[in-house]
């Protein structure tokens, strides 16, 4: 019976640390009220390597960012064959002042087309979350935009 009441304690103890740590784990993406499209023509595509890597580069109107231009360095280091990773560069210039963007994420083959999820950062500090379609053939690159809260 002394090894119970000694055994109640700890239990409301494990139980208490095991909802503090769910509740310090939960992440919740906060996102701001802008959204925008990106709508790309591909202006080239090529590979060095025999078809490991693929590199393609686009340009064309993003939102409040207008004229917009995009490289990928598109690659399948886990030997998916229909899905991989992807890094990119984005630039652009209104007047003056120019804003540039690093892009990450990761590609699902799905048909014809390949669907885009990326997470980006701009020299303006901001990060963005993009969804998009890259379609070879169309010869089109097409992404919802989001912005995302980080303060």
């Amino acid at each position: 019976m002394k090894s119970i009441m000694k055994m109640k304690p700890l239990f409301g103890w494990t139980i208490l640390m095991f909802a503090f740590v769910q509740g310090a784990l939960a992440q919740e993406v906060d996102f701001a009220a802008t959204s925008f499209e990106a709508n790309f023509k591909i202006d080239s595509t090529f590979t060095r390597d025999g078809g490991k890597t693929f590199e393609v580069s686009a340009s064309g109107e993003a939102g409040e960012y207008g004229k917009v231009y995009v490289s990928y360095t598109f690659t399948d280091d886990l030997e998916l064959k229909d899905a991989g990773e992807f890094t990119g560069f984005a630039w652009t210039q209104s007047g003056e002042t120019i804003v540039t963007a690093t892009l990450q994420g990761t590609y699902f083959k799905q048909g014809s087309i390949f669907k885009l999820y990326s997470w980006d950062i701009t020299s303006e500090r901001k990060l963005n979350m993009a969804i998009g379609v890259i379609d070879f053939v169309a010869g089109t690159v097409k992404a919802d935009v989001r912005e995302v809260v980080v303060d």
